[in-house]
């Protein structure tokens, strides 16, 4: 018995994959679809994400907890009044920490702004704000005076810029692919659905049943049969 040519082979091949495929789409559960965009929708309905949530609470938490420093450091130094006239009224560059609260407050306005209010998708409001605070307190922590002061002069700045740069990482590493992963999600799940609502729902497997191929040579063995066949019966 002759193997079948190598076309035949591939044309079979070709055609039970695409059968396979399309009884793969045809048995997704069109209410387990639904039900998945209707929960990505609900998600875009709140109009922020969990994540996006978390990251706007800590950039709060960072305006807070530097705030929360400075009046320490106002009453340590002599009491909220007079340190506040001090630092505020009579500012200096190479002694007041006031600077620093204000970056603070810098950063909240401007992450908040753009990634709570406006919901921008790209890095560059959190690449600003992250240079202008390094910048500055690298120009500061070099030019000013504030190792002489206390233990304040070493935590505030550092614990600023700390701050700053965990903001970057958690929006890089965490918000914006999350973000992006969930909206690549819906889009296969919905094309999935659109896939599925073009398939009628009549069809089964028995209408994609192709018949047994034929063996090769049967129909050379039978011609060759009836030759053999034809002598005898004109004897």
């Amino acid at each position: 018995m002759n193997p079948l040519p190598e076309d035949m082979e591939n044309i079979l091949t070709g055609s039970q994959s695409s059968h396979a495929s399309v009884r793969d789409i045809h048995s997704i559960n069109p209410t387990q679809l639904m039900a998945r965009i209707e929960s990505y929708e609900g998600r875009e309905k709140k109009g922020i994400s969990d994540v996006r949530r978390t990251f706007c609470l800590f950039v709060t938490f960072d305006l807070l907890f530097v705030t929360l420093l400075w009046i320490i450091e106002l009453n340590v130094n002599g009491g909220i009044e007079n340190t506040l006239e001090k630092e505020v009224v009579r500012y200096d560059y190479y002694s007041s920490y006031f600077d620093i609260f204000l970056l603070a407050v810098f950063r909240f306005k401007v992450l908040i702004l753009a990634y709570a209010v406006c919901r921008l998708r790209h890095w560059w409001a959190i690449a600003l704000t992250t240079a202008v605070t390094s910048a500055f307190l690298l120009a500061k922590v070099v030019l000013s005076k504030l190792f002489s002061q206390g233990a304040f002069g070493y935590v505030l700045p550092i614990i600023s810029f700390i701050l700053a740069w965990i903001e970057t990482w958690f929006l890089d590493f965490k918000v914006l692919p999350q973000e992006a992963e969930e909206e690549n999600r819906l889009l296969i799940v919905q094309d999935a659905s659109e896939r599925a609502a073009l398939i009628p729902g009549g069809l089964s497997d028995g209408q994609f049943y192709s018949p047994p191929e034929s063996e090769a040579g049967s129909e050379n063995e039978a011609e060759e049969k009836q030759d053999s066949e034809k002598p005898l019966l004109e004897l």
